[in-house]
This record gives C-alpha cells, structure tokens and sequence, in this order.
C-alpha cells in the first residue's frame, strides 16, 4: 500500500481555492464577479470612512469639505446618542450602570460562576444599576426614567427581556407538552396568538390599549409596559423552540427516569430539560439577538432607546445631513453585541459537547 499523500495540486492554499472557489465554471464566475465587486466598492469606502474622514472638524461645513465621513460629528454627538436626554452632568451615573451590566452578564457567561452565589451578585448589581439610573439616596439627583436612554436603556430592556423571558417560555413548552388539557389549552392559545402577532403590535397594545383596561387612577410605567410586552413577545418564541428540542429527546431517556423514581419535575431539571436545551442552543441564541435588536423598536411608543437617539442626535439643525455616519456608529455597537452573543454561543456548544463524534 503506498504511503504517499494526495496529489500536491490538491493540497495548501491553491487547493483550497481550486476546491471552494474554482471548482466548476459556475463557481468561478462567481468567485470573478465577487472580486470584482470588491474591488470596486471596497477602495472607495475605505477612502470615505478613513481617508478622506474628517475626526477634527468644529462645524458642518468642514466636515462637508473633506469630502468623505464626518466623524467629527459621532465626537460632537456621542454622548447624545450612548445616554440620550439623561442628564448632561449626570452622565457618568448610566456609564457606570451599563458597565455594570455588561460585566455581570460576561460573569454569567463564565462556568466557574455557575454556582449559587451567582444570584447574589445579579441583585447586588441590579440594585447599584437601580440606584445608578433613578438615585435619590446617596447623595445622587433624582432622575425619572422618562429621561433615561440611549445604551444603557437598550441593555436594559435585553437584559430583563431576556432573563424573564427565558423561564417564562420554559414553563410555557413544558405547559405544551402536558397532559392536562387545560393547562395545554391554555399553553397552545397564548403561544399561537402570541406569535401570530409582530411586536410592534404588542408594543402599542401596552402603550395605548392597556391603560383604557386598568382601574381609575391606577397606571403602569410606560417604560414597564413596553419591557412586558417584550417578555411576553420573547417567550413564546422561546416555548415553541425549547418544545422542539424536548420532542428531540428519545423516549427511552423518559422511560428510564420512570424507572429510577424521579418525580416529573426532577426528571424535567436532572434529566430531560439538560439535554433538550444543548439541541437548541442555536436557535435560542438566535432568538436572544433578535430580542437584542427588536429593542430598538420600542422608538414608536417614545421610549428615548438607542436608535432614537441616534436620531435625536441627526435632527440638530448645526449638524443635518449625517444620518449614516449616526447609524453606522449605532450598527457598530449593536453588532458588537450580537457578534459577542453569537461567539459565546459557539464556544459553550463545544464546551457541552458530551456526545461520540466521529
């Protein structure tokens, strides 16, 4: 038997690209028409957002000039768009806040705080963001959350949108699957109305419709109604993919918790729900990028998010005409967030991979 390896053409970088790029005449007249492309757009949008750039400018008529982004423009209206109408001088309170939050859920992401105490440090950090973004002790000025906005409003809404939501739908797909008709009436009617609905329909429903329904004299903030109307959103979207992967799980896994004694409950927390949720991994954290991203609509109800702010930020009169440097910056951060969501995701499918793989 000859030990030689496969022939030299097929093997590097040039047998790479014979495979994935020239391997058929479809594919390369792709690959021609992908190049060129490139080589046409990406000179010049190198030259527009770097070269001919403009960092320094004190008004809008240099920026104009220059010919290529007005970055002076995100350096003018920064903190307008990452805080919103938060108080100027107040602005450091909301930084604060969201570093907080980002540093709470990267712990969470790490399996060496999978323990107990990791619910302790979620409300300490929950109650410094609180106290941060209204204050009124400590010394700290009162601010109402009509004023909050911008990042640290978005983080928010993703954070609590995500963190009840995900439960919420746990026990909805459980309340699917159960063999009590009224319980699974009850699961299937909300999860299929829910869904059947976009949320910015739910968002004017808890805006406008919700408050016509509540005693005289009682109302809910507007900030609550809309943080609600996103869990409830998410949650049916959350059942019907965590169903999907408990309709994945062999038979056999139940019969075998029947028959060690386990409680329905304990097979579902040792046994079934383990498993069911390291198939859908995937799709859940799909979900979770789009309930990241779907924040920004709450714009249609008032809510000063980070896209509002952007836009806020674009309507000054001294500075009109630089929506897409405004929404690039804003693309930027979000895809920051959504590319971190999705790498993490990767990384623990790996890490759970338990599985014989050939």
């Amino acid at each position: 038997m000859s030990n030689e390896g496969p022939p030299h053409a097929s093997r590097g970088v040039f047998g790479w690209m014979r495979a994935s790029l020239f391997s058929s005449p479809l594919n390369t007249l792709l690959t021609v028409l992908v190049a060129w492309l490139l080589l046409m757009f990406v000179p010049a949008m190198i030259e527009w957002l770097f070269i001919r750039a403009d960092f320094n400018a004190t008004t809008s008529q240099e920026c104009r000039a220059s010919g290529g982004a007005c970055w002076a423009f995100i350096v003018e209206k920064h903190r307008l768009i990452l805080f919103g109408v938060y108080p100027y001088v107040e602005q450091w309170r909301p930084l604060i806040a969201s570093i907080v939050l980002v540093a709470v859920i990267a712990c969470s992401c790490m399996r060496r705080f999978w323990k107990p105490y990791l619910g302790l440090i979620w409300l300490v950090a929950l109650t410094v963001v609180a106290i941060l973004m209204w204050g009124g002790i400590f010394g700290l000025t009162y601010v109402e959350n009509d004023r909050w906005g911008g990042l640290p409003l978005t983080l928010i809404l993703a954070t609590f949108g995500i963190a009840f939501a995900f439960p919420f739908g746990l026990l909805l797909a459980l309340g699917r699957r159960s063999h009590m008709p009224a319980i699974k009436a009850i699961c299937v009617i909300y999860i299929e109305l829910i869904r059947g609905v976009p949320l910015i329909s739910l968002l004017f429903m808890s805006s406008v419709m919700l408050p016509l329904f509540l005693p005289e004299g009682f109302s809910i903030d507007k900030l609550l109604r809309a943080q609600i109307a996103i869990i409830l959103f998410a949650a049916a979207y959350i059942a019907e993919t965590v169903r999907g992967g408990l309709q994945a799980i062999p038979k056999g896994q139940y019969e075998g918790a029947d028959s060690i004694g386990l409680s329905y409950w304990q097979q579902m927390r040792k046994i079934i729900l383990p498993q069911a949720l390291k198939i859908v991994i995937p799709p859940l954290v799909g979900i979770f990028i789009s309930l990241f991203k779907d924040t920004s609509l709450v714009v249609i109800i008032g809510i000063f998010d980070l896209t509002q702010a952007a836009k806020t930020a674009v309507a000054d009169a001294a500075w009109r005409g630089y929506s897409t440097e405004a929404y690039l910056f804003i693309g930027v951060i979000y895809f920051i967030f959504c590319f971190s969501i999705s790498r993490y995701s990767q990384h623990l499918e790996k890490q759970l991979q338990t599985g014989y793989q050939r």
